[in-house]
């Protein structure tokens, strides 16, 4: 992390908001929950907002609804039906993703609800094909105890997941049906977590209740952690999409670290004596200015048409410039804003610079009559469209005088985060009106809790227990989701301590070369029953698994008869080990077993992957006693 805050003098307030996909099939309908590439259809819709039973319409949706983009979606006629195409209502949910849910409630110290009840949340960004997700409330009232306190689980929700993205631009998005409709777990946590480090302990021991019941996908995308971070002075903010567990503690730090500089510019801005009502929405056309510039985007804009336009921004200069985050100021949170319209936005803190000169830049200021702490915004476009952006500037320039908007932001792989959309507000939840509540009996509730799965931890301790593999391999195989392939491999008879050795050591050592997510349970399944076979020796998995890695249509006994691993014969490799021996009778006749291990690097130099080693071991022995006697 990049420093140290105190977080108590802050007021520091973070809650989770945890998805995970379970895997079961569809939520409202018996369709396969799988991705596919085959597009056998596709159709195109456009969507809008609605009012909400409060008769509000969400913000958020509003901002998405401006964007005026049209959504394309490509189905298969084997993962999608009308369901999801939103031709025919819903059927009731999925018995078993149902009581997953009430599983999860359990093992998350939460009380399940007596009946379910789906609602609307409205979202309008092509994501859902109907403009809506339905997502019901199944567990209230857990917790999480930590070091730093109990931390509160208000709601335990069981709702669909949206398509998938393939592609998008300023006016169309493609989206793919299959993610459509799988069961999601949604966790949400009370804001009492008040340290980084805090959110990461709750966010495992949270990912561990949910690994539990071994009926949750793997594999990217299939989780999603949301934070909503705030400090004293500050704003709620949401940032959507922290993948890495390990990240969760930089994300806040960073954030933190934003809110306060947007304070600080607050501040600033309060003694420049800086008014929102001087924020005029005045256009100034400067393209005369650039008629020979050097700037290549803005030359290329005129020369299609467009504009150069400028707006004033009265006591802001040397502060759109001013760093928020490693590398992200607040100009570029403007140009966030604006990205909607156009790609990117100049101010006066970063001129000269781009091919636009200091000439141009004074011809500007003198344009606009700026005094010493007022700043311009430049954008090169069609008139319309730079307009648009300049408003989206002059917008979050208001925000600045006031301090910290509240907003929803995407959470970046450096830490920092990104301007996404408003914060989404109450309007946008109205009720199900296709799907009946559902009760949840008692006779259900008893069996759920008297079948809990083994938690994570009590399933670490009892492989070390019973297998007698060291704890930090048991611990690695809970962490990386391998302790259920793990336990098929020791049914199909695999060793315990070969198992785990094979699925934490090797795999790992081999993520540094090659794309070890393209090797799948199969591949690994079937390398094992070659080795059970007598087919491979232990020592191949490493060289099959590299191969399969590269090339995941292969199979692992075709990777092991194409790279020779395939075991030979145990009088093939004595007699490989005999001619060894009697290359080097010399050094044997002079040091007896003291050419053990010289001889055993030689013999395995060939027979590496072809040969168990500990049969290798023992011929090398018993030649060497042969010619010691």
């Amino acid at each position: 992390m990049d420093m140290e805050f105190d977080y108590k003098a802050l007021g520091l307030k973070v809650g989770l908001e945890i998805h995970r996909q379970l895997d079961t099939k569809k939520l409202f309908s018996p369709v396969p929950s799988e991705l596919h590439e085959e597009v056998d259809f596709t159709v195109e819709r456009r969507l809008r907002p609605t009012m909400s039973e409060l008769e509000e319409i969400d913000q958020a949706a509003l901002e998405e609804f401006k964007k005026d983009r049209v959504f394309v979606y490509e189905g298969n006629y084997r993962y999608s039906d009308l369901v999801y195409l939103d031709e025919e209502p819903p059927h009731l949910p999925d018995e078993e993703a149902l009581r997953v849910a009430l599983q999860i409630t359990y093992l998350l110290n939460a009380i399940p609800v007596d009946e379910v009840h789906f609602m609307r949340k409205i979202v309008i960004d092509g994501s859902n094909v109907s403009g809506f997700q339905r997502t019901a409330i199944v567990g209230m009232n857990g917790r999480v105890d930590t070091p730093w306190g109990s931390v509160g689980i208000p709601t335990i929700c069981l709702e669909e997941d949206a398509c998938r993205i393939i592609e998008q631009s300023d006016r169309k998005a493609v989206y793919r049906l299959d993610r459509l409709g799988i069961p999601l777990i949604e966790i949400a946590t009370t804001p009492d977590i008040h340290h980084p480090e805090q959110a990461k302990v709750v966010a495992k021991f949270i990912g561990d209740a949910l690994r539990a019941t071994r009926k949750v996908k793997r594999g990217l995308g299939t989780i999603r952690q949301d934070l909503n971070v705030s400090i004293k002075g500050g704003a709620r903010i949401e940032i959507k999409g922290v993948q890495e567990l390990d990240m969760i503690p930089t994300i806040i730090e960073r954030e933190v670290e934003r809110q306060l500089n947007l304070l600080k510019i607050k501040e600033e801005l309060e003694k420049r004596g800086a008014k929102e009502e001087e924020l005029k929405e005045e256009f100034y056309d400067v393209s005369d200015i650039f008629a020979n510039t050097g700037s290549k985007i803005v030359a290329n804009s005129l020369k299609k048409g467009g504009k150069v336009l400028a707006i004033r921004l009265p006591k802001f200069r040397g502060l759109i410039g001013f760093e928020i985050q490693p590398g992200r100021r607040l100009g570029t949170e403007m140009a966030d804003r604006a990205k909607k319209y156009v790609k990117g936005i100049f101010h006066i803190d970063e001129l000269p610079n781009y091919g636009i000169s200091q000439e141009e830049v004074n011809k500007v200021i003198e344009r606009l009559n700026l005094g010493e702490l007022d700043a311009f915004v430049l954008v090169a476009a069609e008139e319309e469209i730079a307009k648009k952006a300049l408003r989206e500037v002059l917008q979050r320039a208001r925000e600045a005088i006031r301090g910290v908007p509240e907003e929803t932001r995407r959470a970046l792989p450096d830490g920092n985060t990104q301007y996404m959309r408003p914060l989404p507000g109450k309007a946008r939840m109205y009720p199900e009106t296709d799907i009946p509540p559902i009760l949840i009996s008692e006779e259900l509730k008893k069996e759920i809790l008297e079948n809990l799965p083994e938690y994570p931890q009590a399933r670490v301790e009892r492989y070390v227990k019973e297998y007698g593999i060291d704890r930090s391999l048991a611990q690695t195989l809970i962490d990386e989701e391998r302790d259920e392939l793990f336990e098929e491999l020791i049914g199909m008879g695999v060793k315990p301590s070969l198992a785990a050795s094979v699925l934490v050591v090797v795999l790992k050592g081999l993520k540094k070369e090659v794309p070890v997510e393209n090797i799948t349970e199969k591949h690994i399944k079937d390398a094992f029953k070659l080795f059970l076979d007598n087919r491979i020796a232990k020592e191949a998995f490493e060289e099959i698994f590299k191969e399969l890695a590269l090339h995941p249509e292969k199979t692992a006994l075709q990777v092991a008869e194409e790279k020779g691993l395939a075991l030979l014969s145990e009088e093939e490799v004595e007699r490989i080990v005999e001619e060894i021996v009697r290359e080097n009778i010399d050094v044997v006749k002079a040091k007896g077993m003291g050419a053990m291990g010289m001889l055993m690097g030689r013999a395995m130099a060939k027979l590496r992957g072809k040969a168990d080693g500990k049969l290798v071991n023992q011929l090398v022995r018993k030649k060497i006693q042969e010619l010691s006697s």
